[in-house]
C-alpha cells in the first residue's frame, strides 16, 4: 500500500513538473503544423525565432527597463509575426514548388542566420548567470503547491495559462471564423483552396505570422528555466517540438497539441524514474548521467521510428500539390567534346601548377589548410553518395566521420595499430553503424529520414560519445586523444608535404571509387530510385537495398575521411570537427555548390577550410598588399553566420548548386557560340 501511494504521488508529482514545459512545447508544434501544412515548409528555424522574441524580451525588460506589457507586445505581438510574415514573403514563398532538400537547406541556413542578425543589430549578447525574465513578477521565487506534492511557481503556471488561451483562440479561430475556415481549407489543401477562389497566398502569410507569434511567445514563456540565454538551448526546444507534431504527422493540430502536452509529461517520468532505476543496476548510470539532456533526441527518434502512422505514410501530401521533379542531367553529359577535352586539360594544368607550388613554397600554415580541405572533400564525397546520387538528406555525417576518428585513437592507442589499417577499420565499422541506422529510418524518407537522422547525431553526440570505449570519456572532447602519423618504409607522413601527398592520394581512390558507384548499376538504380520509386519497384528494382548500400558506402567514406582528418590534427577534437553543428554546415555548404558531382565536395572542403581562414581573416589580402588588411577585416563570427545564412538562400535559385550552375552555363554559351559559327561556316562551304 505504502509503495503504491508512493508511486501514485510520484506520477502525479511529474504530471505536475511535466504540464508547464509541454504546454510550451504544444505551441510550438502547433506553430509546426500551420507552417508545413501551407507552406510544405518544415522550420528548424522556429528555435531561432523564438530565441530572438526571447531575447528581445529580456533585453526590453532589463537593460531598456521597458514594463512587462510593452515588452510583451513588442517581442511577441510585433517582433514574432513579422519575422514571420518576412520569411514567407521574401523567400519560403518562391519555395513553394522546391524540393525538400531545398527547403531544409534553407531552413538550416535561417537557423544560425537569425540569431546572429539579431544580436548584431540590437547589439544584444548573453552574459553567463543572468536567469530571463518571466512574464510575472516574482514568477520565478512564489510558488503554489494545491496538491502537497509539487510546488509550481508562478512561470509555470503562467505558461500553462497562456498555453491554454492560446489553444482556446487557435480553436476558436478556426471553428467559428471566416478567416479560419480559409486557413483550415489551406491546411488540408493549398492547391484545393486556390481553385475555391481564396487567395492560398495571403492566407499561408496569416498562418506563418500566427504560427511564429506561437513560437515566440514560447520563447519568452520557457526562457526562465534557462540559467543563459542561448540560441542552442532553443535549437533544443524545437526538437520535442517536432516530436510532438510527428504524433500527428504534421497534419493533425488537436493531435500536435495533446502530443506536446504528452511529451513534457513523459520527459519528467524519465527523470523521476530512471535515478531509480540506476541505483538497481549500476550498469545505467552512465545512461542516467548522459541521456537526461539527450532525451528529446531520443523521443524524437523513437517517434519517427516506431509510430505506425509514420512508417505507414512517408509524407503527409496535398493531392494536387504534385512531386518533386527528377534532377536535370549533369552539365558534363551535355558538353561538346572539344569543350570537355579543353576543360580536363586547363583543369589538370592548373593542378599541377598550384600542388607543385603548394609543395614547394608553402609554409607550415598553408600546408596544414590545404591538407585539410582535402580530406574534408573526401567527407564531403559521403553527402554526395547519400544526397547527390540517392537523393536522400543526412544530417549525422559528422557522427560516422566521428566513428572513424574514434576507431582511430582507440586502436592505435589501446593496441598499437598501424594508424592507417586502424582508418580502414574505422570506415567498415562506420559502414556497419550507417547500414543498421538505415533499416528502421529506411521508410521516412524526405524530412523526416532528415530529422531522424539528426535525433541520432544529437544522440551520438550527448551520450555514445562519453562512453570510454567509444569517445574515451569526458577528456576526448578536447584534449587527451594523441592519434600519431603513420610510417610507411622510408616514408614518415609527419612530415606535412609528404601527408598532403597521401591526402590527395586518398582522395583520388575515394573520388574514382565514388565515379564507379555513379556509373555501376547501384548508380543506376539510385537515379531510377529518384526519379520515380513506384516504376522502379514495377521493374523489380528494390529500393532497401539500393538505399542500404548508399548509406553504408557513405557512412564508410566519413568514417575514412574523419579518421585521416583526426591523423592530420593528431587529435579527434570532437568538438571543433563532427559535431551535429558541423554537420548542418557541411550538408549545406555541399549541396550549395554541388552535391551531385566530385568537383563540388573539392570546392566546398576549399571553401570550409581555406575561406574563413585566408578571406573573411584578411590573410589572402595581407599577403597580397604585403600587411595592408582592409578594415572590415578580420570578419566577426556573427557576420560569417548571417553570411551563411545568405548562402543557403542563395541556393534556392540554383537547386543544383552554384557549381553545377555554372558549369551548365558555361556548356550553354560555348554549344551556342560554337553552332553558331558551324552556320555560318556552312554557306561559304556549299557556295562554288
Amino acid at each position: 500500500m505504502l509503495l503504491a501511494a508512493s508511486t501514485g504521488e510520484d506520477l502525479l508529482r511529474a504530471v505536475l513538473q511535466g504540464a508547464p514545459p509541454g504546454s510550451v512545447y504544444a505551441l510550438i508544434a502547433l506553430g509546426f503544423v500551420l507552417t508545413y501544412k501551407t507552406s510544405g515548409v518544415f522550420n528548424l528555424a522556429f528555435g531561432a525565432q523564438a530565441y530572438v522574441s526571447a531575447a528581445m524580451y529580456f533585453q526590453a525588460r532589463t537593460e531598456w527597463g521597458w514594463q512587462v506589457v510593452p515588452a510583451l507586445i513588442l517581442a511577441v505581438f510585433i517582433l514574432a509575426p513579422l519575422i514571420g510574415l518576412v520569411l514567407e514573403r521574401l523567400i519560403f514563398r518562391y519555395l513553394s514548388n522546391s524540393s525538400a532538400v531545398a527547403k531544409l537547406v534553407v531552413a538550416i541556413g535561417l537557423t544560425v542566420a537569425l540569431p546572429s542578425l539579431f544580436e548584431l543589430v540590437t547589439g544584444f549578447s548573453a552574459v553567463a548567470g543572468r536567469t530571463p525574465t518571466g512574464i510575472i513578477p516574482g514568477g520565478s521565487s512564489v510558488f503554489y503547491d494545491p496538491f502537497g506534492i509539487y510546488p509550481l511557481s508562478r512561470d509555470e503556471l503562467a505558461q500553462m495559462a497562456v498555453a491554454l488561451v492560446g489553444m482556446a483562440a487557435l480553436g476558436a479561430l478556426f471553428r467559428f471564423s471566416s478567416l479560419g475556415l480559409a486557413l483550415r481549407a489551406v491546411v488540408e489543401s493549398p492547391r484545393m483552396t486556390e481553385l475555391s477562389g481564396i487567395n492560398a497566398d495571403r492566407v499561408s502569410a496569416f498562418a506563418w505570422a500566427l504560427s511564429s507569434l506561437f513560437a515566440g511567445m514560447a520563447g519568452v514563456l520557457i526562457a526562465p528555466r534557462f540559467n543563459t540565454l542561448m540560441a542552442p538551448d532553443f535549437f533544443h526546444l524545437v526538437i520535442v517540438a517536432i516530436a510532438a507534431a510527428a504524433v500527428g504527422r504534421l497534419a493533425s493540430l488537436p493531435r500536435a497539441l495533446l502530443g506536446g502536452l504528452g511529451l513534457g509529461v513523459f520527459i519528467a517520468l524519465f527523470n523521476t524514474f530512471l535515478p531509480r532505476w540506476t541505483a538497481d543496476h549500476g550498469w545505467l548510470r552512465p545512461f542516467q548521467e548522459n541521456l537526461t539532456p539527450s532525451m528529446p533526441f531520443v523521443i524524437l527518434f523513437g517517434v519517427l521510428v516506431c509510430w505506425p502512422a509514420i512508417r505507414r505514410e512517408r509524407r503527409v501530401v496535398d493531392p494536387l500539390g504534385g512531386v518533386d521533379p527528377p534532377p536535370p542531367g549533369l552539365a558534363a553529359s551535355t558538353r561538346n567534346r572539344r569543350l570537355t577535352l579543353a576543360i580536363r586539360v586547363f583543369s589538370v594544368a592548373f593542378l599541377c601548377v598550384v600542388g607543385a607550388t603548394i609543395l614547394l613554397r608553402a609554409d607550415v600554415r598553408w600546408l596544414f589548410l590545404v591538407t585539410q580541405a582535402v580530406i574534408l572533400a573526401i567527407i564531403y564525397l559521403s553527402i554526395t553518395v547519400v544526397t547527390g546520387f540517392a537523393g536522400q538528406i543526412s544530417l549525422c555525417q559528422g557522427a560516422f566521420a566521428a566513428v572513424g576518428a574514434f576507431t582511430v585513437f582507440q586502436l592505435a592507442d589501446r593496441y598499437d595499430l598501424s594508424v592507417l589499417a586502424a582508418a580502414l577499420v574505422g570506415a567498415a565499422l562506420a559502414a556497419v553503424v550507417g547500414a543498421l541506422l538505415s533499416l528502421p529510418v529506411l521508410r521516412l524518407g524526405g524530412v523526416w529520414l532528415a530529422i531522424a537522422t539528426l535525433a541520432f547525431a544529437f544522440f551520438f553526440d550527448a551520450v555514445m560519445v562519453k562512453f570510454s570505449w567509444i569517445g574515451g570519456g569526458g577528456t576526448s572532447l578536447f584534449q587527451g586523444t594523441r592519434v600519431p602519423r603513420p610510417t610507411i618504409g622510408p616514408w614518415d607522413f609527419a612530415d606535412d608535404r609528404l601527408f598532403l601527398v597521401l591526402a590527395v592520394v586518398a582522395f583520388t581512390v575515394v573520388s574514382f571509387l565514388v565515379i564507379q558507384l555513379r556509373e555501376g548499376t547501384t548508380g543506376r538504380v539510385l537515379h531510377a530510385l529518384r526519379g520515380s520509386e513506384m516504376a522502379a519497384e514495377s521493374i523489380g528494382i528494390s529500393p532497401v537495398r539500393a538505399r542500404v548500400t548508399a548509406f553504408a558506402v557513405s557512412a564508410a567514406i566519413a568514417g575514412f575521411g574523419g579518421a585521416l582528418l583526426a591523423i592530420h590534427q593528431e587529435n579527434v577534437n570532437y568538438q571543433n570537427n563532427f559535431s551535429p553543428t558541423a554537420a548542418l554546415f557541411w550538408l549545406v555548404l555541399v549541396v550549395s555548390l554541388s552535391a551531385r558531382t566530385i568537383e563540388g565536395a573539392a570546392y566546398s572542403g576549399a571553401a570550409f577550410s581555406l575561406f574563413d581562414s585566408l578571406v573573411l581573416r584578411g590573410e589572402v589580402f595581407r599577403w597580397i598588399f604585403r600587411g595592408w588588411v582592409p578594415g572590415i577585416l578580420p570578419i566577426s563570427p556573427k557576420w560569417r553566420f548571417v553570411l551563411f545564412g545568405l548562402a543557403s538562400i542563395q541556393f534556392s535559385r540554383h537547386p543544383e548548386g552554384l557549381v553545377e550552375y555554372g558549369k551548365r552555363r558555361a556548356t550553354r554559351r560555348f554549344n551556342e557560340r560554337f553552332d553558331r559559327r558551324e552556320r555560318d561556316r556552312a554557306p561559304q562551304e556549299t557556295s562554288p
